[in-house]
């Protein structure tokens, strides 16, 4: 993979971190950065090797969406189609991350908003701490809140009445607000928030690679499948799975009670 220019980019063992790193403004994106991440994610499913990502942010906050002085303020003097290639390459970001076959960990601390939000949401799994304070901020600007598929997923994710209560009024979500809603899988200290991001992110990785997968495209499908299709999708995974090594791996380990060691096939 390319070195990024405009994210920090490390890989620990099989584990990928994405470190958006501009502290001083609380880690904005930028035109460039949008593009940058897009193209990332695209190229983390042609790179086998990593097989979990991490993404967090420098300085003690994860994301303040936009920046206002490199973006939206030069949206100003857009027209139609300019604004609307923009729009589409912010989408084609978070449809980058649902396509990556990698099982993403967001880890969030402090200002979490706008884009920033959006880019958690579309996580597999976040983790946040007690300081997190996510917002989707869009109607507050004065646009609506139906940005990179916020009004798809948000829902799914804490319900219909949240969703709505969060993106019409854009204010702030609190930690204790996002875990109790479903939107963090749990609050960590601070100090511990980058150890349990990559202890997890190590534990998938270490795991069922290509079940991973699997289950990160089911989840992914199903959305817009009715019941009986979905069911029927899952028995075709399912029996795709069995075929693998990893599945005879996990059995032969389990008779010789031992634990599994997976290869990812």
């Amino acid at each position: 993979m390319n070195v990024p220019k405009h994210f920090l980019w490390n890989v620990e063992g099989k584990v990928g971190v994405i470190t958006l790193n501009r502290p001083e403004r609380k880690n904005p994106l930028t035109f460039d950065s949008y593009a940058e991440l897009r193209e990332h994610f695209r190229a983390l499913s042609r790179t086998p090797s990593v097989r979990a990502v991490v993404i967090a942010g420098e300085g003690g906050n994860f994301c303040s969406g936009g920046d206002v002085h490199d973006i939206i303020g030069p949206l100003l003097s857009r027209d139609m189609k300019g604004l609307l290639e923009f729009t589409r390459m912010t989408g084609e970001l978070v449809k980058a991350m649902r396509a990556c076959p990698q099982p993403i960990i967001a880890a969030i601390d402090g200002v979490c908003v706008g884009a920033g939000a959006m880019i958690a949401l579309f996580c597999d799994i976040r983790l946040g701490t007690p300081q997190t304070k996510t917002a989707f901020l869009f109607t507050r600007v004065g646009l609506a809140g139906c940005d990179m598929g916020a009004c798809a997923l948000l829902p799914r994710v804490i319900g219909h009445g949240r969703a709505s209560e969060l993106l019409y009024t854009g204010r702030v979500m609190t930690a204790e607000e996002g875990e109790r809603w479903g939107f963090f899988n749990r609050i960590v200290g601070a100090e511990k928030l980058e150890m349990d991001a990559m202890t997890l992110a190590q534990q998938l990785a270490n795991g069922p690679t290509f079940a991973h997968e699997m289950t990160k495209t089911m989840l992914h499908h199903e959305f817009a499948m009715p019941l009986d299709a979905a069911v029927d999708a899952e028995a075709l995974a399912q029996a795709v799975c069995m075929q693998t090594q990893d599945f005879r791996r996990a059995y032969e380990a389990f008779v010789a009670k031992q634990k599994p060691q997976f290869a990812g096939n």
